[in-house]
C-alpha cells in the first residue's frame, strides 16, 4: 500500500525480530501504569457531570477539582494543577518557576545548559526587559554534564549550598545527545541536594518522560514536576495544557501565579474541555507505550542502514524521544521529508527548514499531527546544524506509525543512492 521497497521491507522484518523481546518489556510497563490511572479514576469517583462546560470564574467546578486529584494520584503527588490554559511546556514551566522563586533566590541547573525555548524565561538569552527570572533579581547558576555526558553527581554536591533555593532537573535531552534521565538517577540528585541543603526545592522538566517508567521523580523526592499535556500525558486527545504537579503548598503557589494571589485554582472556567483532558490522561499510559515501541523500532531500523543513534535498541527507556545522527543536512532533511509522508494529517506536505522563534539556526518539523505540534504524535525535528542528528518522538499507534518510520528510512536511503 505504501510503496516501501525490498531493501526496507527486509530491514524493517529484522528490526521486529530484534526488537520483540524489548516491546514485551514495554508492555509489562504500560500495564502497571495504565491499571495505576485506572485506580485513579474510580479512587476519586469520576462521572459523566464532571465533564460539563463552566463559563466566566469558573466557580466550584467539580471536574476542574477532581482531574487534579487524579493526576496527582496518578503520578504519586501530594498535588498538581492541570489545566487546558496553560498554553505548552515551557509556560507551563515557567509558571512552575515564577510561582515559587523570588527576588534574591538562586535556581541551580545540574543538566547543562536548558533547552532554547527555556534560557529566555531564565534570562540566558533573548532582549533584557521582557520579564524573564534574570530581570526579576532571580539567579542562576549551572552545573555542567561530565565528559561522558552523565550527571556529575560530586559537581552537584558541591555547588548546592544554602543559598541554592532550587535545583532544576532537565529529564529530557532536549536538541542534545547525552542520555535523558531515569528516576532513579533522579532521585540520587534528590539525595545529593538534600543532604547538602534539606530546604532546597527540586523541580523537574519531566517533559517527554510521564508514564514512560512505572514511577515519576516525585516518588524519589522531586518536590515539583511539570509538563506539557501535548506531549505524554494528555494521550494525543487533550488538545492543549500542561500539568504542574508536587507538594500541595507548591503547586499553591504555582496556582497563584497561574491566574492571581488570593484567588489561585478556585478560579478558571473549563470552557468544554473537561472531557478530553479526562480522555487524555487516562488514555496516556497506552499511548506512551506505543510511542516507546515506535523509538526502540526506528532505533533499530537506523541503526541496521549504519546511523547511529541514541538510545541504542536495547537499551532502558527513559522517555519518548529517539535521536538519530544523519551525519549531512541532506539526510536529516529526507528523513523528515519521509516521516511526513506517513503522517495522518497533512501527508502531501513538504517539510522545510525554517527561521523558528526561540531557536538560533533554522529548524526543520515534520509532524502530520491532529493537535498542532503534538510531540505524542508521530513527529521528527531537528536544528539544521552539527552533529545533524534528528530527534524523532511520539507515534499513538505503532502499526501506523511504523509505515511513517520506514518510509522516513526509505528516503534517506535514495538521497545516498
Amino acid at each position: 500500500m505504501f510503496n516501501i521497497n525490498d531493501k526496507i521491507k527486509d530491514i524493517s522484518d529484522k528490526a521486529l525480530v530484534s526488537v520483540r523481546p524489548y516491546f514485551d518489556r514495554i508492555d509489562e510497563i504500560t500495564e502497571y501504569n495504565q491499571q495505576k490511572m485506572l485506580k485513579a479514576f474510580i479512587d476519586n469517583r469520576v462521572s459523566e457531570s464532571m465533564f460539563a462546560e463552566s463559563t466566566g470564574y469558573g466557580y466550584d467546578d467539580r471536574g476542574r477539582e477532581t482531574i487534579d486529584k487524579v493526576f496527582a494520584q496518578a503520578v504519586g503527588a501530594e498535588d498538581s494543577i492541570v489545566r487546558h490554559n496553560f498554553t505548552c511546556g515551557t509556560h507551563t514551566l515557567a509558571v512552575a518557576l515564577f510561582g515559587v522563586l523570588r527576588t534574591g533566590d538562586t535556581m541551580l541547573c545540574v543538566t547543562g545548559t536548558p533547552y532554547d525555548t527555556i534560557q529566555p524565561v531564565i534570562g540566558l538569552s533573548g532582549k533584557d526587559g521582557m520579564g524573564s527570572l534574570k530581570d526579576y533579581g532571580i539567579k542562576y547558576e549551572q552545573v555542567e554534564l561530565d565528559e561522558n555526558g552523565r550527571i556529575d553527581l560530586e559537581a552537584i554536591e558541591n555547588a548546592v549550598s544554602d543559598k541554592i533555593k532550587m535545583v532544576y532537573i532537565q529529564r529530557s535531552r532536549g536538541y542534545n545527545l547525552r542520555a535523558s534521565l531515569s528516576v532513579d538517577e533522579i532521585g540520587e540528585i534528590v539525595k545529593v541536594s538534600k543532604r547538602k541543603n534539606p530546604n532546597v526545592i527540586v523541580m523537574v522538566d519531566n517533559c517527554y518522560g510521564e508514564f514512560v517508567e512505572k514511577t515519576e521523580p516525585v516518588s524519589v523526592g522531586a518536590d515539583l514536576i511539570a509538563g506539557s499535556l501535548i506531549k505524554n500525558p494528555g494521550g494525543a486527545i487533550a488538545k492543549t495544557g500542561g500539568y504542574i504537579a508536587g507538594r500541595h503548598d507548591l503547586v499553591e503557589k504555582c496556582a497563584c501565579r497561574l491566574t492571581t494571589p488570593g484567588l489561585g485554582r478556585e478560579v478558571g472556567a473549563t470552557l468544554g474541555q473537561s472531557r478530553e483532558l479526562f480522555m487524555g490522561i487516562y488514555n496516556a499510559p497506552r499511548v506512551v507505550g506505543e510511542a516507546v515501541k515506535t523509538a526502540v523500532f526506528a532505533s533499530q531500523v537506523m541503526k541496521l542502514m549504519g546511523f547511529g543513534v541514541t538510545p541504542e535498541p536495547d537499551e532502558i527507556r527513559h522517555d519518548i524521544i529517539q535521536a538519530i545522527k544523519l551525519e549531512t543536512p541532506d539526510n536529516l532533511i529526507a528523513f523528515c521529508k519521509g516521516l511526513q509522508k506517513g503522517s495522518p494529517i497533512d501527508s502531501f506536505v513538504t517539510p522545510e527548514p525554517w527561521d523558528m522563534p526561540g531557536y538560533d539556526c533554522r529548524v526543520i518539523m515534520s509532524a502530520g499531527a491532529f493537535t498542532l505540534g503534538s510531540s505524542i504524535e508521530l513527529s521528527g525535528d531537528a536544528p539544521l546544524r552539527e552533529p545533524f542528528a534528528v530527534w524523532m518522538q511520539g507515534g499513538t499507534d505503532f502499526h501506523a506509525s511504523k509505515i511513517g518510520v520506514l518510509l522516513a528510512a526509505q528516503e534517506v536511503m535514495q538521497a545516498n543512492e
